[in-house]
């Protein structure tokens, strides 16, 4: 049995992803890891970043971003598919460069590729999510972050990446364009093994300056509109609002991140209580309705979603106990 890791990249390291780490979570387990690098701006190192590494497994292939063809972050879902066409394991492991794997999984995941490699009813394996936002200590348990998503599949030419490469599906017809990556015509959801294993998410967790450069990028969750649905210009320095309304973690994060965690140097620039700023739109996570359905579900239901995005079909549920 052979892993894949893949992943794809652009101005990485200067809008602060841990792009590094990323690969290096999982490059203990993988045989290659493939990363489609787009070409990025003059003052951008992401190319050195993972140069630093120096790993024979990594292989770099040189993509061009489209944005034309492929507007409104589809283009993330056509690099994705340009890296994971050059994969050549049984399975692929998929990371996008904000994404980080604790090595306190490796076991389970290298253990669930083997138990599930000959069951072709198993497409692809679903991981465990911890949104982190504002700082390491901090992370959403929240209606509108999704709990769970699939970030391993089997090496099959007909599944793509999809929509801005949240999720994969199995498509019957595909023709590369960018409607091909948004449509559930001719497609189906694949068909997965939850697993004890976890992705510790931290786009969320930058210099409040840079997540502001995010947001100018055309960011939908950033980029916040009024009430009458103009675009409200964009703060210099991101507000992240008052982050004692937000669930604490208290274990380990992934060792490759320890150097990363310990330079965090905007504290200063956090709430940590209070009020929230009144001056700007409320984030998802802070209305009523999406209050009202986490306390529901948390309170009730252990955390299950009532809805929600779930472009998968759970065939074996291990429930997990270690969030």
């Amino acid at each position: 049995m052979t892993i894949s890791g893949f992943t794809f990249a652009r101005n990485s390291q200067k809008y602060y992803f841990p792009v590094r780490e990323s690969i290096l979570s999982i490059l203990p387990i993988v045989d290659e890891f493939v990363v489609a690098l787009g070409g990025s701006d003059a003052d951008d190192r992401t190319r050195e970043e993972i140069d630093s590494i120096n790993s024979p497994k990594i292989r770099i292939i040189e993509t061009k971003w489209d944005t034309t063809t492929f507007p409104n972050n589809i283009v993330y879902a056509q690099q994705t598919d340009l890296a994971k066409s050059e994969c050549k394991g049984d399975w692929l492991f998929y990371l996008q460069n904000d994404e980080v794997v604790h090595e306190q999984d490796h076991k389970r995941i290298v253990s669930a590729c083997e138990n599930y490699l000959d069951d072709q009813e198993i497409e692809g394996l679903l991981f465990e999510y911890l949104h982190f936002w504002g700082d390491y200590d901090h992370y959403h348990q929240a209606h509108n972050w999704y709990p769970r998503e699939i970030r391993i599949i089997r090496n099959d030419p007909a599944i793509h990446s999809w929509k801005d490469a949240q999720s994969f599906r199995r498509f019957s017809s595909f023709g590369g364009t960018y409607y091909d990556y948004q449509k559930k015509k001719d497609s189906a959801k694949l068909a997965v093994a939850r697993i004890h294993a976890r992705i510790f998410h931290y786009g969320w967790v930058r210099p409040p300056k840079i997540m502001t450069g995010k947001a100018r990028m055309g960011n939908p969750t950033l980029a916040q509109k009024d009430r009458l649905g103009k675009r409200k210009p964009i703060p210099d320095v991101f507000d992240y609002g008052p982050l004692d309304r937000l669930a604490i973690y208290g274990e380990t994060h992934p060792e490759v991140m320890k150097e990363r965690i310990g330079k965090l140097s905007w504290q200063d620039q956090l709430q940590y209580s209070g009020k929230r700023n009144t001056n700007r739109p409320l984030y998802k996570h802070e209305r009523f309705k999406y209050r009202f359905l986490s306390w529901l579900e948390y309170k009730f239901l252990g955390g299950r979603q009532i809805g929600g995005f779930r472009n998968y079909r759970i065939i074996v549920n291990a429930k997990s106990s270690m969030l």
